[in-house]
């Protein structure tokens, strides 16, 4: 439910252009570093809890791993829309790192729901010229 919150916000931020909004507004539309951070301490506890990444993996591991797979390509996705807004000052840049963040917990978690319901991750291999 915290990331529904945080998206919620990520949300409120965009709608708010920083250019143009009053600055009551922008307050209240503020996007604080404090989730990335959060996000981050997730990420290191879960990813303590896995084998090393050796290789490139493809988006497998089952339905519940695929779903987070899925999940962070669409929160790539978003990240690469707010990009452009954050760079012309529209944005509060973290916004773009609580995106960026979020689709490195779902990979990581995707990885552990795996691993969870004993799923094997397919390695990437490159094809062959």
């Amino acid at each position: 439910m915290f990331v529904q919150c945080m998206l919620q916000d990520v949300g409120s931020n965009l709608a708010t252009p920083l250019s143009s909004a009053r600055e009551a507004h922008r307050k209240r539309t503020s996007f604080s570093e404090k989730p990335v951070l959060e996000l981050e301490q997730w990420i290191d506890s879960y990813s303590e809890q896995l084998p090393p990444l050796r290789a490139f993996i493809l988006p497998s591991g089952g339905r519940s791993s695929a779903a987070l797979h899925f999940s962070r390509a669409v929160c790539r996705r978003a990240e690469r829309c707010v990009v452009p807004l954050v760079q012309a000052g529209e944005a509060d840049p973290n916004v773009a790192k609580y995106l960026n963040r979020l689709s490195d917990y779902l990979f990581v978690l995707a990885r552990y729901a795996a691993m969870k319901e004993g799923k094997e991750e397919k390695i990437y291999i490159k094809p062959e010229p």
